[in-house]
């Protein structure tokens, strides 16, 4: 059983400091039916392979799976996980510069972040722009369900 470890950090000084940290991995988190029907309400995907359990029973995964975006979103939460940034103003999500889906969440699978700071520049605005390295994993698979570069901006109290 994995132990999450939360890192803390203190001020633009701290993250700025994280630059080339592994973060870990989080605990695993199972995909159930309910969370994936609520994504489909809350999106409008309502696609067989999703939300009709006995049609997918019968389809290419043999059990219904999570949506890529469900699976994607998930980065959100469990990155508050691994990583806890105090004494600052704000932050935002800045974009993503690359998505993939290797491999489907079949839904009553375990999933777990691991997450590294792959770079951290100052911008305007007293911030800085970390850039991070997502890799969400399906328990007992040997491909990941999604690997995502993140950017986040974290600015300073004025």
């Amino acid at each position: 059983m994995t132990q999450t470890t939360t890192h803390s950090v203190q001020g633009i000084a701290g993250i700025t400091a994280l630059a080339g940290t592994d973060l870990g991995h989080t605990d695993w988190l199972e995909i159930t039916q309910g969370r994936v029907n609520t994504f489909a309400d809350a999106t409008g995907d309502h696609q067989w392979i999703h939300v009709d359990v006995e049609r997918a029973k019968a389809g290419p995964f043999g059990r219904p799976i999570a949506h890529g975006y469900l699976t994607l979103s998930l980065i959100i939460p469990l990155f508050n996980d691994l990583l806890e940034i105090n004494g600052i103003e704000m932050s935002v999500n800045y974009g993503l510069n690359k998505v993939r889906f290797p491999a489907p969440v079949p839904v009553g699978a375990r999933v777990r972040l691991g997450g590294a700071v792959a770079d951290v520049n100052e911008v305007k605005g007293n911030g800085v722009e970390m850039t991070m390295d997502f890799t969400v994993e399906i328990e007992n698979s040997a491909k990941p369900a999604c690997v995502a570069q993140a950017v986040y901006r974290h600015y300073a109290r004025p």
